[in-house]
């Protein structure tokens, strides 16, 4: 059986409910037959992805530039851009057909606060930052700091969406972030109370900006290093 959105999640989605119940669709149809979403996971899409992903969006302030790295099939960046019209949200996926897929979603449920970039997180350093990054099953702790860091903007975050293995994560990754202006790093449990199994938040957050590498430039969507907006 297919499951739906809860009567009670209207708290959680800010009276946006149809943006996302319009991207269930889509997950549930093109999404499985592409081959981007299991072919059990319509059973539990909005537990274990929708709902699961929104109740991240508090940890992300009024107006904020949100780059979502690996955004795969849009978990989360596409969650938090249905529930929160005030963020601009940058998808970075390097695969084609995601990338396709996307662009579709993005067209079909009319977001006009979405950018989708084909382009690998790593060569984006010195072209685009962010006042936070998002992450969901991309990389282990102390590869991802590396790569998504040198995206920030000072006094951003990297919030990284991870399992029950978080804090041994975050143990394992303390030499990586010693070689970054990390000003404090923790995990964080969101959707107490919301959701049956409240989602686990590593939050990175930077001081001063770090030192960036890679290319000049700019690339649309996220903040450019002069700080426009593209």
């Amino acid at each position: 059986m297919v499951d739906a959105a809860p009567a009670d999640a209207d708290a959680i989605l800010h009276g946006r409910r149809d943006l996302l119940e319009r991207y269930a669709d889509l997950l549930r149809g093109p999404g499985v037959e592409r081959g981007l979403l299991g072919p059990r996971e319509p059973d539990r899409l909005w537990s274990r992805h929708l709902l699961n992903c929104a109740v991240i969006e508090p940890l992300i302030g009024p107006g904020e530039q949100v780059l979502d790295l690996g955004s795969g099939a849009g978990l989360p960046g596409l969650v938090l851009a249905c529930v929160r019209s005030d963020i601009q949200v940058t998808l970075v996926e390097p695969m084609a057909r995601r990338v396709a897929f996307l662009e579709e979603c993005v067209a079909a449920i009319g977001l006009t606060t979405v950018t989708v970039l084909r382009v690998r997180a790593e060569e984006l350093a010195g072209q685009v930052t962010a006042t936070t990054l998002t992450a969901r099953a991309v990389a282990p702790l102390d590869r991802l700091v590396p790569m998504a860091l040198p995206l920030l903007e000072p006094h951003g975050q990297l919030l990284a969406m991870k399992g029950s293995g978080a804090q041994a994560e975050l143990v394992a990754a303390r030499a990586a972030l010693r070689r970054w202006p990390v000003e404090a790093a923790d995990v964080v449990t969101c959707g107490e109370g919301v959701v049956e199994t409240p989602t686990t938040v590593v939050r990175v957050r930077l001081g001063s900006a770090p030192t960036r590498r890679g290319r000049p430039g700019a690339a649309s969507g996220a903040r450019s290093r002069k700080g426009g907006v593209g």
